[in-house]
């Protein structure tokens, strides 16, 4: 965090130790020579167009326009908030924060939650729909560049958009007095804009759905659940 621009202070905050102890191995301590965010921002390299991990740069996209936040201050900070009930989400998303740009990641535990955290100053560079104001109250629409890495890994990027505002449940009914269970997937966002990207990629994989509600998708049929399984799955 500290060589990717952020302050001791800043960074003390953030893994919770005292300012004395950061400052020291911050500054006092010698680091070996490592990668500056730059070099691995690849909006901002002449001889490199996209990124290393496709895969994993279209994962996160998906999880920050679900669930995840930016903040622009002297250091960019992009959080991503994960449920305390899906630990292997949580270090998902931490690898995949290391896998695209970051040099460090912090989990900082919040109320039923924890806010998956990266400092860097090339944050906005990849993630251009940031913006003041909630998501659903401004337009989210992907770069050019963006939707080519969509394209090519729609799967990735449906799995980051399922794993923050989406689920995987088992849907009963009652016909004729038995009942039957069959799973089914669910996607809610208030934003029309996030909504029409996850209705894309699901048309990218042949993916049938439908709107249940203004705000809710559903994938019900059972060879688009299977197809969805293949790519997304139950979140653990």
């Amino acid at each position: 965090m500290y060589l990717a621009g952020a302050t001791v202070a800043e960074a003390a905050r953030a893994v919770g130790l005292p300012y004395p102890t950061v400052q020291h191995w911050c500054k006092d301590r010698p680091e070996p020579k490592q990668l500056g965010t730059a070099i691995r921002c690849f909006r901002c390299r002449d001889d490199v167009d996209f990124p290393t991990s496709p895969g994993q740069y279209a994962y996160l996209l998906g999880l920050y326009l679900g669930d995840g936040h930016l903040v622009l201050a002297r250091v960019p900070v992009l959080r991503i908030y994960c449920a305390d009930a899906w630990p292997e989400l949580i270090s998902a998303c931490e690898n995949a924060m290391k896998n695209v740009l970051a040099t460090s990641v912090q989990r900082v535990q919040k109320e039923g939650c924890v806010a998956v955290q990266s400092y860097g100053r090339h944050w906005p560079c990849l993630l251009p729909q940031h913006g003041p104001g909630k998501k659903h109250e401004r337009p989210i629409v992907l770069a050019d560049w963006q939707r080519t890495i969509v394209e090519a890994h729609p799967g990735d990027f449906l799995r980051g958009l399922f794993h923050s505002d989406g689920c995987r449940i088992s849907n009963r009914v009652t016909v004729r007095g038995k009942q039957y269970a069959y799973p089914r997937y669910m996607f809610t966002n208030e934003s029309t804009d996030i909504m029409g990207l996850c209705q894309w990629g699901l048309d990218l994989l042949g993916i049938a759905w439908r709107m249940n509600r203004r705000n809710s998708l559903s994938v019900a049929r059972r060879e688009a659940v299977a197809a969805l399984d293949r790519h997304v799955g139950p979140k653990s």
